[in-house]
């Protein structure tokens, strides 16, 4: 019975089974360490960077993510340092992983540099077998939660960039894991990670003489065997280097729109709605909300640091 109910815990994250199973971001132009270890350090500052977002609002069990981020240059600024942090829960489902970043840039022109990172880990993954809402509360399967074993990963990046646009690949998890139940005899097989492939890209343009006004074009490319290329594209106009808004698109998925605000030269706020149009919830939920903060705490180094950094 509970490896019958472990099938049904691998149908209900389906929506992830034909598409990607690393958790999905609108704002992954503010999330890039998450994703691809070389950008450790790329702000010139300490950077602190807090999401979350919940798809599908409204519809009981949708996914729920929360990321933390921090990152570093440090040693005459050529080596970044830098720490990530995931949660992604769909229904009782809890992954949850743990990653320390580290970048190594080269100046390789006067303006373009060329970072490459690594990152490695642990990953854990749950399953709140009784938080569930049973028809017989004393079935004995539902007694004791699923815990798979701490498992450890790595990953590397390439990033690429300048003052007005970037580039980057990354696999942010190399190994194929078995995440194995580890609170029955025989270890059943609770659910296997795939490798990811992620690229990045972007670039910032002025749309008026004095540069008021700016357009930021990006886009975030998944790749994973089995499943579709998704592609992410985001237009985002700038205003006066204080304001941000526009809008984006997930390929095979959703439309939405991103928006934002340089609180201080240090501080950013952002928010974002996305509504899929081809998942068949579309019609019982309430869209998909993020929210982000982002800070860049102190000054590393002597170079100066631009006001704001598009990137």
């Amino acid at each position: 019975m509970k490896k019958i109910y472990i099938l049904f815990i691998t149908a209900l994250l389906s929506y992830n089974a034909f598409a990607q199973q690393d958790a999905m971001f609108t704002h992954y132009m503010f999330n890039t360490l998450a994703v691809n270890p070389a950008y450790a350090g790329s702000r010139n500052a300490l950077t602190l960077t807090a999401l979350h977002r919940s798809q599908w609002v409204a519809f009981d069990g949708a996914p729920t993510t929360q990321t933390f981020t921090m990152h570093s240059p440090i040693i005459k600024q050529n080596i970044g340092l830098g720490f990530s942090f995931i949660n992604d829960k769909i229904g009782p489902v809890d992954k949850t992983s743990f990653f320390a970043d580290f970048s190594y840039t080269f100046k390789i022109s006067e303006k373009g540099k060329l970072s490459m990172g690594i990152k490695g880990g642990l990953n854990i993954m749950s399953v709140g077998l009784s938080d569930l809402n049973v028809e017989d509360a004393y079935d004995p399967v539902f007694d004791q939660n699923i815990k798979s074993k701490l498992l450890p990963n790595f990953g590397f990046g390439i990033y690429y960039h300048t003052d007005r646009y970037y580039a980057g690949i990354s696999t942010p998890s190399l190994l194929e894991v078995n995440f194995d139940d580890n609170t029955v005899e025989g270890s059943a097989n609770l659910f296997s990670e795939k490798r990811h492939y992620f690229f990045i890209a972007g670039a910032v343009f002025n749309l008026n003489e004095t540069g008021s006004i700016k357009i930021k074009p990006t886009t975030y490319v998944k790749m994973t065997n089995g499943a579709p290329l998704e592609v992410d594209l985001t237009a985002t106009f700038i205003f006066q280097d204080k304001f941000w808004a526009g809008p984006m698109m997930r390929t095979g998925d959703a439309v939405g729109v991103i928006a934002g605000l340089n609180i201080t030269n240090q501080l950013s706020a952002g928010y974002s709605f996305d509504w899929s149009f081809t998942n068949k919830t579309f019609s019982y939920n309430l869209g998909s909300h993020e929210i982000m903060l982002r800070y860049d705490f102190v000054k590393v180094g002597n170079d100066k640091v631009l006001s704001p950094r598009y990137f």
